[in-house]
């Protein structure tokens, strides 16, 4: 679990400081929409996704229902539905991406190719 906690601490200092600038600059569509929160944190559905990528798993859905519902519920006390989380995925693919790209690796200008590998 150390792993997953370390996860959550860099991702949720990430949205502290990332979500209130986003918001600030969306454009409304002049449409009224609810602001219901969700039951999950944009923060704890960011950890889930990158987890997932860490996990070995496959597919996502067998991901989620057994082995997040199972093994998770202590950690992630308020989750939800797998066609629930699937929705919330979407809400969070601005900030997963800014998030990723905020994290990926300094480029030191040199690269290579080995096509041997392949």
């Amino acid at each position: 679990m150390n792993n997953l906690d370390t996860i959550f601490v860099d991702v949720d200092d990430f949205c502290q400081t990332f979500l209130p600038t986003w918001k600030k600059h969306l454009i409304s569509s002049g449409i009224k929409q609810r602001n219901k929160p969700f039951r999950l944190s944009v923060s704890e559905v960011m950890t889930i996704v990158i987890a997932f990528h860490q996990s070995g798993y496959r597919d996502f859905k067998t991901y989620y229902i057994h082995f997040v519902c199972h093994y998770l519920t202590n950690v992630f006390p308020e989750l939800v539905s797998y066609t629930r989380i699937l929705k919330l995925m979407q809400g969070v693919l601005v900030p997963l991406c800014s998030y990723l790209t905020y994290r990926q690796a300094r480029l030191t200008g040199i690269a290579f190719v080995d096509l041997s590998k392949l």
